[in-house]
């Protein structure tokens, strides 16, 4: 079972540092010209604010719910899948993981962007807390620097917290659990986006060449990311009951994969549905409270 409070408060408390480095920075080199764009398109976590816009709360606020919501997300992530990322501390596997959601995030953003790269150098993604940029090799390095900045800190602070004693449950249950949780908001947000592009235009899809394919994504988002966060719910309750919730967590991430926007929650539970073939250990698992 997944120490999720443990990750909750590493991500939310590592999402706090890091945006206030980014202020501080923003406030050093605000006035740089050569400076501020890499550093706007490559903060991982956060974009960064002026002066000005540090003043306003109606700007502010909105903007730090978002991010410490994005830690606290990484963090739910990394709790539920520490037991199998490779390292032998919280701050290796942090990093290891921010990593690998990166690369998630980077083929993701291929495959959603047609004819990347884009001409104007915008293509930048934010997934599970990270941002993703893209637009040319000195911003993606800085991006992925970033990430394992805040991937560290997230494992950093997983090491200072202390844990609770876990009860060991068949294998890929928490991995089932968060992605079916990911998979309903991922589709609860286009699900709302469809409805009200339908209310608004009385289109299924918008007329014109341009934003098609991702119209397209979206509406596959819509009608195969539905019946892919429902199967990989049911693996997860199958995994609840002490079975195996191969079948339905594979057939969930197929479906929710396939739609591309859903991407992550669809790998999570291929990963899950993998996992839980194997049978519990009988003994509680208090390895897990030291690490």
């Amino acid at each position: 079972m997944a120490d999720f409070d443990r990750g909750a408060k590493a991500g939310l408390v590592a999402a706090m540092i890091y945006l206030a480095i980014s202020v501080v920075l923003s406030a050093i080199y605000q006035n740089n010209p050569l400076f501020l764009p890499y550093l706007v398109l490559g903060t991982g976590l956060t974009p960064l604010f002026s002066l000005r816009e540090l003043a306003d709360p109606s700007f502010v606020l909105p903007w730090l719910l978002g991010y410490l919501v994005r830690g606290l997300i990484f963090g739910v992530v990394f709790a539920t899948l520490y037991d199998f990322l490779p390292g032998v501390s919280g701050v290796k596997k942090g990093i290891v993981l921010s990593m690998f959601l990166w690369m998630v995030g980077a083929v993701w953003l291929i495959f959603v962007t047609p004819g990347w790269p884009p001409v104007d150098g915008s293509a930048t993604l934010l997934v599970v807390g990270l941002m993703v940029s893209l637009p040319s090799i000195s911003l993606a390095l800085v991006s992925i620097v970033s990430g394992l900045a805040f991937g560290a800190l997230t494992g950093f602070f997983w090491n200072r917290f202390r844990g609770r004693e876990l009860t060991e449950e068949r294998k890929g249950t928490s991995v089932l659990r968060v992605s079916f949780v990911l998979g309903v908001v991922y589709w609860a947000l286009l699900a709302t986006g469809f409805v009200v592009n339908v209310v608004i235009t009385g289109e299924i899809l918008p007329i014109g060449p341009d934003p098609w394919w991702g119209d397209m994504l979206s509406v596959l988002a819509v009608f195969l990311g539905l019946p892919g966060w429902v199967l990989s719910f049911v693996g997860w309750r199958k995994t609840k009951a002490d079975e195996s919730g191969f079948r339905w967590g594979m057939a969930g991430g197929v479906l929710m994969a396939l739609t591309g926007i859903m991407l992550f929650p669809g790998v999570l539970a291929i990963f899950g549905g993998v996992l839980s073939r194997r049978k519990p250990a009988t003994q509680p698992a208090a390895g897990a409270i030291a690490q």
